[in-house]
């Protein structure tokens, strides 16, 4: 699913991946238009269904936890674990890398606004889609060995 910042609302980017221990590493890059600043995030799921299902909870608690979160990012406070205590608070975890996967859903929530359900169908398909070219890839490349 794709929309564009207009500037009314905040941004996410979501991407997943499978990891070399079988688990989905779910990645968010929310971008707060209040101010334009970014939060880069990720946690670990067992299965594709609980990571779309802690995805949706997650950006219902970034949207939720606004306020809090920008106090560190953008007042930049004195005690750097700040960020990483409020985010395991969340279930998440700062996300250091800096390239997400090519494939990624993205859509727009307007600031204070909850995140729609109808929203999540979109993404799920986006994500599904993108695993399933990763082991398309992966299985195309062992057989050329």
């Amino acid at each position: 699913m794709s929309a564009r910042n207009n500037g009314a609302g905040n941004h996410y980017l979501c991407a997943v991946e499978k990891n070399q221990s079988g688990k989905y590493d779910v990645r968010v890059r929310a971008v707060f238009s209040r101010d334009g600043w970014t939060l880069p995030v990720y946690f670990l799921a067992s299965s594709f269904n609980v990571a779309m299902k802690k995805l949706e909870e997650s950006l219902q608690l970034l949207q939720k936890n606004e306020e809090r979160l920008r106090f560190w990012g953008v007042e930049r406070t004195d005690d750097p674990n700040l960020a990483g205590e409020l985010l395991k608070e969340l279930g998440l975890s700062l996300d250091r890398r800096k390239e997400l996967p090519r494939k990624v859903a993205e859509f727009v929530v307007p600031r204070e606004k909850t995140v729609p359900t109808s929203s999540m169908a979109g993404v799920r398909r986006t994500l599904a889609d993108a695993l399933a070219q990763e082991r398309a890839q992966a299985y195309s490349a062992a057989a050329g060995d």
